[in-house]
């Protein structure tokens, strides 16, 4: 059963609806959805679809693409050599079919570009000289290699160029979309479950498909992540193989990130990481952007734009957090609940929720409809002047006048706000209007998990998010 992915499904379905051929591409990280999402808009019915062999030769590929052919009603085809006859058999079999719209579904598409193959060549000839010219095929491309998508299709400075008529970029589940997830499967789990799953998984569909009925969220976490042969043990090594040719770099960017909870300048990265000062880091962390583990961002009041690189993905900073180098049984995560390393890391799971949730907390503040832009933010100490450095996770700069400040909160209970919390926060919002000398009304919001106590701290507070807000 397909959840969400409304709009992305709309845009499938009025492709094979449009009056010309339409080429459309499908991207996104791996075990997001994208083919089942193909699969399900089009009721699993295609004219011609083929998966490539991921880490094959060519020859491989090409015996496997002759293959389906055969399979899927093409007679008497002969040894393919290279992607030329390959798709000089494919308009063969596309000839022979039904009038009216073809749907044709090439999935894992950077894994049939072999190194020599001359597969992209072919491939743009295809659509250019041949597919595009007829009014009946919808080609659709699909990829988990992001980096290899955006560069290689949607970026493209040759054949392609401008040659893609719709793109989707799929992203992972929001938590609403998770709990409804949740509840088609017969899963029976509370919010604050439900959010400590998005707090390892984040919103990868494949990730919650694993969860069983009938056992605690602990022991499932411990079936899947850190018994042995669990189907999560090894997904980290498997996630960066998969994405990238040579994922040695990015792992080692991640691993860097893992470490600075508000990220890192790229000056800062190549120095941690002992990376050469060349175009090659860009390429490394655009690749890693846009594959959605990290995010780039400037601070208020800094021209430079993405001055700041954080990783984001939740899976990524759990594994760095509780599974690397560790690997502790299948009681392992059983036996922290509860513990200060597992309180602790609540704390920081839920601010990288919210990050995932902006959207929704705007919908709480009342301002969905308001141009924002959002940030981190910090300065350092200023010893001559006595002033404490100033770390805030998420601001939110609002274009009706208002910069919201939000302090994120993970407890079992209202959140109280003490004394010295309160001049704490007057403390963070003087000194941000100070340093970043702001005319705009500077507010304090609370998103809190179970919602903030109505005592006299609460005075401080323009607005509160809660847990169950996140979930709109």
């Amino acid at each position: 059963m397909l959840i969400g992915r409304d709009n992305e499904k709309r845009i499938l379905k009025d492709a094979a609806l449009d009056d010309y051929s339409q080429l459309v591409a499908v991207y996104g990280r791996r075990r997001v959805g994208k083919t089942f999402l193909i699969r399900e808009t089009f009721d699993y019915k295609f004219d011609f679809q083929f998966t490539g062999l991921a880490n094959s030769t060519s020859r491989k590929q090409l015996a496997h693409f002759r293959k389906a052919l055969k399979e899927q009603g093409l007679d008497s085809v002969g040894q393919l050599s290279n992607w030329g006859n390959a798709f000089d058999e494919l308009k063969r079999l596309i000839n022979s079919l039904h009038d009216g719209k073809k749907i044709i579904f090439l999935d894992e598409l950077p894994w049939m570009d072999a190194p020599r193959s001359g597969f992209l060549s072919e491939f743009e000839s295809f659509w250019n000289a041949w597919a595009s010219a007829r009014k009946d095929i919808v080609l659709i491309i699909c990829g988990s290699s992001t980096s290899w998508m955006v560069k290689k299709i949607i970026k493209n400075k040759g054949g392609l160029h401008n040659r893609i008529t719709h793109r989707i970029a799929l992203k992972p589940f929001s938590i609403k979309l998770c709990e409804q997830l949740c509840q088609s499967r017969g899963l029976a789990l509370s919010r604050n479950q439900i959010m400590e799953a998005y707090m390892i998984f984040g919103g990868i569909p494949y990730y919650w498909s694993l969860l069983q009925r009938g056992s605690s969220l602990p022991q499932e976490i411990d079936r899947l992540i850190f018994a042995p042969d669990g189907e999560l043990h090894d997904e980290f090594e498997m996630l960066y193989a998969s994405l990238f040719k040579t994922p040695a770099p990015y792992s080692k960017i991640v691993e860097i990130l893992a470490k600075k909870k508000m990220g890192m300048t790229r000056t800062e990265i190549m120095t941690a990481g002992g990376f050469d000062n060349n175009g090659a880091l860009s390429g490394l962390l655009d690749d890693l952007e846009w594959c959605g583990f990290i995010r780039s961002y400037s601070m208020m009041g800094n021209k430079k734009k993405s001055e700041l690189y954080q990783l984001i993905d939740n899976f990524t900073l759990f594994y760095y957090e509780f599974i690397e180098g560790q690997r502790l049984g299948s009681n392992y995560w059983m036996s922290l609940i509860g513990k200060p390393a597992y309180n602790t890391w609540c704390g920081l799971a839920f601010e990288r929720v919210c990050f995932w949730h902006i959207e929704q907390i705007k919908m709480k503040l009342g301002i969905s409809g308001i141009q924002t832009n959002e940030y981190s933010w910090r300065c350092a100490a200023d010893e001559a002047s006595g002033r404490n450095g100033v770390q805030i996770d998420l601001l939110i700069d609002r274009a009706d006048g208002i910069v919201d400040l939000c302090e994120m909160k993970y407890s079992a209970d209202e959140y109280v706000i003490t004394s010295d919390y309160v001049a704490e926060l007057r403390r963070k919002r003087s000194v941000f209007a100070q340093v970043t000398k702001t005319k705009k009304a500077v507010h304090t919001v609370m998103v809190a998990a179970k919602g903030v106590a109505h005592n006299s701290g609460w005075n401080e507070v323009q607005n509160e998010v809660t847990m169950d807000d996140l979930f709109k």
